[in-house]
This record gives structure tokens, sequence and C-alpha cells, in this order.
């Protein structure tokens, strides 16, 4: 059982991982970035001088940045010097307005900034920021974490500076989950004390009415209810799931101004865990009280294997994402422990290997073929079917299965992200 101190340690861990985000995280956590740094110089920048984890630079080149029609880097590093408020987090640029966009295409112009990468740091998640204007240079480092801060300083003079042990990009918690806790705490917990989780179902699902009235990135969701789509799809469950998802992953990956609950750190992967789960519990009329608890298990089980994975690897987010979504469909459909355990073993079985290269409007196809994972994998979970230890990286203990794929993410697949980074900067 789950006891008083396990129950706040897993409520804080949820408060931390599940935030509202505007735009990819990774050019938003740079504009924060630059946001702070401009704020300790006191003045807007005359130069800026950026220093980026391969990571970093990989998942910001091709996607929109809100509220501006542009995509990458440069817009967002301007932004985050004129308009960017730090204390926003990363909703940083939520104040922008047209001719906010102007002015940054005009500093763009003007050449004030330089991107480099910094590969000379074990952080697949790290930016540093150089400011520079009136005589005076402020630094400030964003590493491990999107709005970790772990250094700041002006001219000579260290503002603050954390002593870290550790150099990784893991989500570092007192309070290690393990895929037991996380069903218990998600089962048992009161009620009161997890419904805050509905904000999320509210949020992404207000993003994805948002975009289904637009036309955003490669519009997977309204394929999906296209004329072909529904003579494929159907009017189904399927299709729900799949619309709700990509619609709200089509919108913001082409820069709409639309917010977020993300998870670890990804507004995609809070999406995927979120509208999955939703879409079947509107269609199944489940209870209120079911789906709650079947969002907090789907968000839970993605920080978990975020824990071991890291913020950002060559392994694309949405296999997590969607597993946790399995889990959430799975208890929602009556399933039990075991089932449970089937769900992820069943996903672990299928997607693992799928790569990210970079955030971009085709992230919606990803998800799609996520949710698309987790319905099937969530079936034959409740019918008893399960990949099996003596198939590829499954094991019969849950946990291990989590860790193997985690493993090939983090280590395994090391060269596969330069690799993919090389490919797309030599395009």
């Amino acid at each position: 059982m789950i006891n008083p101190s396990e129950k706040k340690q897993i409520l804080d861990i949820i408060k931390k991982e599940v935030i509202p985000a505007i735009g990819c995280t990774e050019p938003i956590a740079v504009s924060l970035c630059v946001a702070k740094a401009t704020e300790i110089l006191g003045t807007k920048p005359e130069k800026i001088e950026l220093y980026l984890s391969a990571n970093i630079l990989k998942n910001a080149m091709g996607v929109g940045i809100p509220g501006t029609k542009m995509v990458g880097l440069p817009i967002a590093v301007a932004l985050g010097a004129s308009i960017g408020k730090s204390e926003y987090g990363l909703q940083v640029l939520k104040d922008l307005k047209q001719e906010d966009v102007e002015n940054g295409k005009l500093y763009i112009a003007e050449k004030r900034i330089t991107i480099s990468l910094k590969d000379d740091v074990n952080d697949n998640l790290y930016i540093e920021t150089h400011c520079f204007g009136g005589g005076n240079k402020a630094i400030a480092i964003i590493k491990g974490t999107h709005t970790n801060f772990s250094y700041l300083a002006l001219n000579d003079t260290v503002l603050f500076e954390k002593n870290e042990k550790k150099t990784d990009t893991k989500i570092e918690e007192e309070y290690e989950l393990t895929f037991r806790k996380v069903y218990e705490f998600s089962t048992s917990v009161p009620l009161e004390d997890i419904r805050f989780i509905l904000e999320a179902a509210e949020l992404n699902k207000k993003a994805a009415e948002i975009s289904a009235k637009g036309n955003y990135g490669h519009n997977v969701a309204k394929t999906v209810t296209g004329s072909l789509g529904k003579q494929i799809f159907g009017n189904t469950m399927l299709s729900h799931m799949l619309s709700y998802t990509a619609a709200a992953c089509d919108a913001r990956m082409d820069g709409a101004m639309i917010p977020v609950m993300s998870n670890s750190g990804s507004g995609n992967q809070g999406i995927t865990a979120t509208l999955p789960v939703l879409a079947y519990a509107e269609d199944a009329k489940s209870k209120e009280e079911d789906l709650i608890r079947a969002l907090i298990l789907s968000h839970l089980i993605v920080i978990c294997i975020k824990q071991k994975l890291g913020r950002l690897s060559a392994l694309c987010g949405c296999v997590a994402a969607a597993t946790g979504a399995s889990c959430g469909i799975t208890y929602l459909m009556g399933g039990d422990y075991s089932q449970l355990t089937f769900a992820v073993k069943n996903m672990i079985g299928n997607i693992t290997g799928m790569i990210c290269d970079g955030a971009k409007p085709s992230c919606a196809l990803k998800i799609s073929s996520g949710v698309s994972t987790a319905v099937l994998s969530a079936i034959m979970a409740m019918e008893q079917k399960v990949v099996s230890s003596q198939e590829g990286i499954v094991d019969d203990d849950v946990d291990k299965t989590i860790e193997n794929l985690t493993d090939i993410g983090s280590v395994g697949m090391q060269e596969t992200d330069k690799l993919v980074l090389k490919i797309m900067t030599n395009k």
C-alpha cells in the first residue's frame, strides 16, 4: 500500500512534470533561457550567443514557433530577448503580439544571433546563453530539464550556481517510480487528491477543438476524419482517439498559440498520455472516477519511463507516452494489474526503436501510430494475449522490460542520434 510519505512524493512528481506549455518545449526552453539572461543584463541585448546540445538543436530546427508562422530557433531567440518573461516558464512567449514578430524579424536580419553546437557536455538537454549589451555580459544556463537554471552570472559575478553531482538528463527525483507503485497509487489514492488531472483533459481537448477549426501542419486529424479516412477508419472509437490526439499535435507543431498540458517536458507526450484516454472514456461513457484514475495512471507511466530514459534521446517520446495511454485505456476497459503489464509488454514488443528526428509537423503521424498501437495493445491485453519473454527485449518482469526499452533509447541509440542530426544538418 502507498503510505502518506510516498503519496506526497508521487503527487509532487505529477505536479512538477504535468504542467502547461505553449509551443514545442525545446525552442521554448531556449526562449526561456534567453529571457532570463536578458533580465539579468537589464537591457535588450545587442548580441546573443547560444551554445546548445545536439538534441536541443535537433528538436528546434523544423518546428513552428507559437504565434509567428515561422520555424526554427532564430525567432525563438529574438522573441525571448524582446518580450519573453522567465516567470512564465514554458509559457514564456504568451504575451506575444504581431508587432513583436516583425521586430524579431528585424533583429534576426541584423545578424545579432549566433547559434553553435556545444559538443563537450554530457547533458542531452543543455542551453547556454550569452547576452551582451551596454558593456556587460549576462550568462544563463539551463540543463537537465527544460526549466532548470543551473548557472546565472553577470560579468564576473556568479549570481546562482547549482552543484549537481549528476550531469545526465534523467528526471532526478528522490522517489523512483515502479510499475507496481504507479498502479497502487493510481487505483487507491483518494479521488479528491488527483482530480486536478482533469485540467490536462480540459486543456488538451480544447487544443484539439481549436485545431479542428483551422488548417495546421499536415492536417493528420482531418485526414482521419475526411471522406477517404472515414471509408477506412469509419466513425469509431479508434478514429475518435486518432483525430483528437493528432489534432492537438497538428496545431502545436505548426506554431499555434495554444497551450497544452505537457508531461516530462514534452507537450506531445502530454497530449498522447491524455487525449486517447479521454476519447475512449467519452465514447465508452466511463465514470468520471475511472477517467481520473486512468489519466493519472497514463501520466505516471510516462513519467516512470522518462525517469529511466531521460528528457531527450534518440527514441521518440511517443513510445513512452503511447505506452501510458495504452495502460489508461486498458484500465478503462476493466483491466487488472496483470493485464496492464500485458499492455506495456505489447507496446514495447511493437514500437521500440521509433526514432526521434526532431520536433516538426509530421510528429502528428508518429503520435497517430502510437495511439493505434496503444489501442491494439490494450485489446490484446484484455484478451490475455501478451508478447512473451522469449521474444525480443520483453522480460517477465514489467519493470525490467521498461528498463530494456530505456537502455536501448538512452544508450544503444546514441550513434543513431548522431547520424540523425548529421542527416538533418546536411540536407
